[in-house]
């Protein structure tokens, strides 16, 4: 088998990236190994001067490690978009969440509310800024650990109410997916790809971020929740 391509991902990507490495793996021959983490995790292994092939993340954080020469300028790759999902635990009551005035009446009255570290919850707090709520929620914030995901804290009634990209409740069990925040608050993330400075597989790298945004990974991706973005 050829070189192993070692990608350093965010956990937002997961579920159809997952799906897609054993099709890529059967016809390129090469092997992808993963580490997962979330946001600031994937920054303190930066700080640590980890090397990996391929980055996957946030594009906004992508571009500052571009900047910062973790990665190589002009190097990112669009992959997918994504906005932020909603859940509460199975069986619980379902709230409204059909605008932005119905979302915040909901979290004002959760007993807890759950967000990530990620790009999701990078948002969640500004939102809550914008809205005048943060002191108010301030006692009854779970933010999540890099790696945890916000479902699991909904599913083990940890947060009453949780947010966090779509493709990342979606396979969470134990909770009721309420379905994407309104137009009117919606946040839209994309995550890139990019090739780490100290990359020693580069073509093949470069191999995997073309197999991604195919058509062969339309399917995956979409039934992940979140949307292509073809090259």
């Amino acid at each position: 088998m050829s070189p192993s391509i070692h990608v350093l991902s965010s956990n937002a990507i997961k579920a159809a990236y997952s799906e897609l490495v054993p099709a890529f793996e059967r016809t390129s021959g090469h092997k992808v190994v993963t580490t997962w983490a979330g946001t600031n995790d994937i920054l303190r292994r930066m700080k640590a001067n980890e090397t990996y092939d391929l980055m996957i993340m946030g594009r906004a954080t992508l571009d500052d490690l571009a900047k910062a020469g973790k990665v190589v300028a002009g190097s990112q790759a669009d992959l997918v978009t994504s906005g932020i999902g909603v859940a509460v635990r199975a069986g619980a009551p379902k709230p409204d969440i059909s605008s932005g005035e119905a979302v915040k009446r909901a979290v004002l009255a959760a007993k807890s509310i759950g967000y990530s570290q990620g790009p999701s919850g990078v948002y969640l707090i500004k939102l809550f800024e914008r809205w005048g709520i943060s002191e108010e929620i301030k006692s009854r914030v779970v933010q999540t650990p890099p790696g945890h995901p916000v479902g699991e804290a909904v599913a083990g009634g940890d947060a009453e109410i949780g947010f966090q990209q779509e493709s990342e409740l979606l396979p969470v069990e134990g909770i009721t997916y309420l379905g994407p925040l309104p137009p009117d608050i919606q946040e839209m993330t994309t995550f890139a790809g990019g090739i780490h400075t100290g990359a020693t597989n580069v073509d093949a790298a470069r191999s995997w971020i073309k197999f991604i945004t195919s058509s062969a990974a339309v399917a995956a991706i979409r039934k992940s929740g979140m949307e292509p973005v073809r090259q």
